[in-house]
């Protein structure tokens, strides 16, 4: 099997950012810097605008963010706010959509969503999940389906899932 070159994976990219899907994302209170790495590394890939840190999250630069990031935190944009409540009323002053990835009596699943660009995936606490100030904030709330008996994923894995659906 061969492998993907680094022109393809470009060509990839320009193709998902000329179809106006802005995607941001916005992290708050992410305790673990390994997370946030992660999930830089998966920003990239899926094409993510800018990412907003915020509250008790850490931002690079940071050997634990470097280690799982790869350089990724040098490609994607990212700014901090310490609160996270100013950079939403930001973004939806400049038109973006906020959509809280959390498990809610109104979620809806990530897999029948239907987005509307642009728009901010907000990720919360690997405990706590997205505070309920934020919530309230929200223009949606999507969720992924548990099937087993732990009712919630890494932070990490569950972005990258619904990042990607966002995304295609």
């Amino acid at each position: 099997m061969a492998k993907i070159t680094v022109i393809k994976v470009r060509n990839q990219k320009s193709e998902m950012q000329n179809k106006n899907k802005e995607i941001y994302v916005l992290l708050n209170n992410i305790r673990s810097l390994h997370n946030v790495g992660s999930i830089f590394r998966t920003s990239e890939g899926a094409g993510v605008k800018k990412i907003f840190i915020c509250g008790q999250t850490g931002y690079p630069p940071r050997e634990e963010i470097s280690k799982t990031a790869l350089g990724a935190e040098e490609n994607v944009p990212w700014e901090y706010y310490i609160d996270p409540i100013d950079c939403i009323k930001k973004l939806k002053k400049r038109g973006v959509r906020i959509i809280g990835l959390e498990q809610t009596a109104k979620s809806v699943n990530y897999s029948k969503f239907r987005p509307k660009y642009p728009l901010c995936l907000v990720v919360g606490h690997e405990i706590e999940g997205v505070q309920d100030k934020i919530l309230s904030l929200c223009d949606d709330v999507i969720e992924i389906p548990m099937r087993g008996k732990k009712k919630s994923l890494n932070v990490s894995v569950a972005f990258g899932i619904a990042v990607y659906g966002l995304a295609k």
